[in-house]
């Protein structure tokens, strides 16, 4: 099968290699799933730069969607030749979705509506659980507001859909850029922050006369704690699943003050209880075609290199697929 792998780690140029690998055998309890696209994500640019190999060759990327094509043993032979959406492909894993065919347990492949494409589906695993799990952990969003730092990012947009039909009653997000506030207006924030040259506690405090915010959906906790006091309501949450920097520091004595709370949690290590949950209600949207998919540009295998370096360059507005 055709394949993209690294040994070391390093800039995608010198270590990402294309090439022919044997195709896998699924063992007890997985699938073999041929790949139709690959989600590139940020923690995947990230490992293969600076995470070190587990192993001696590593498959790249977690997310993927394709078509179940054999089947171990103890899992239905019905399941052959059904679409599925993957997580945690490359997680823990060696053998990541950058290759023709990937072998994985099987609650991993999870039924792809006829109404999602392969690319669509390949975005699934980190970015729409990632944003789905941060508007229904410890708690729910009815009625409240919601701040989504990066709304115009792979998480963020979901996030803001998420928002939207989980019932908040208004929907904040940071931007960057006047294209971005004009993508996550149409994806349906209700009110956008340009980051870089507004005041966001400011505008935070204007726009809830001077309450904050009921949650923030966070991507840098690092970059935006200092935000935190002011911007969220009496007992209100930050959902933290992201950080530019190892360590986040909050100002104590206004966040006691307020009863502000903030949960941290990565999408790879989600309880099963949880995992079920999130997965299901996903799906429950999909099949009621009610999200959409911002999939900002689309690279044959063969230009992987490329698709690593887009992410890494910050200069997509939504998610990098691999196609085969």
């Amino acid at each position: 099968m055709k394949a993209a792998w690294y040994e070391r780690n390093g800039p995608a140029r010198e270590v990402l290699t294309l090439g022919e690998l044997d195709n896998p055998v699924p063992r007890e309890g997985e699938v073999c799933v041929q790949v139709k696209a690959s989600g590139v994500n940020p923690s995947d640019v990230k490992g293969r730069a600076n995470r070190p190999p587990i192993a001696s060759r590593i498959t790249p990327h977690s997310d993927g969607a394709g078509v179940i094509t054999s089947v171990g043993p103890g899992v239905p032979e019905s399941r052959i030749g059904e679409r599925v959406w993957l997580w945690n492909g490359q997680w823990k894993r060696a053998a990541g979705t950058a290759a023709e065919y990937i072998a994985l347990p099987s609650e991993q492949a999870v039924e792809l509506p006829d109404t999602t494409s392969f690319e669509e589906g390949a975005c699934l695993g980190i970015p729409a659980l990632t944003a789905l799990r941060a508007l229904t952990i410890d708690g729910a969003v009815l009625g409240q507001t919601v701040l989504v730092t990066g709304g115009a990012g792979a998480v963020g947009a979901y996030a803001i859909q998420f928002a939207r039909l989980l019932g908040a009653a208004r929907v904040i997000t940071t931007i960057s850029s006047d294209a971005k506030a004009q993508i996550a207006k149409d994806l349906g924030a209700d009110d956008v922050i340009n980051y870089r040259n507004e005041d966001v506690v400011a505008r935070v405090q204007a726009l809830t006369d001077g309450r904050g915010v009921n949650r923030i959906v966070e991507v840098d906790a690092a970059a935006n704690a200092a935000l935190y006091p002011a911007a969220l309501a009496r007992d209100g949450i930050g959902a933290i699943y992201g950080s530019g920097k190892p360590q986040v520091q909050f100002n104590f004595l206004p966040m006691i003050q307020s009863g502000a709370a903030v949960r941290f949690f990565i999408v790879y290590e989600l309880s099963p209880a949880a995992r079920a949950e999130t997965v299901s209600a996903l799906n429950g949207y999909l099949r009621a075609g009610t999200l959409k998919h911002n999939v900002a540009e689309r690279f044959p295998i063969e230009r992987i290199v490329e698709a690593h370096e887009a992410v890494e360059s910050g200069r997509l507005t939504g998610n990098a697929v691999v196609t085969f």
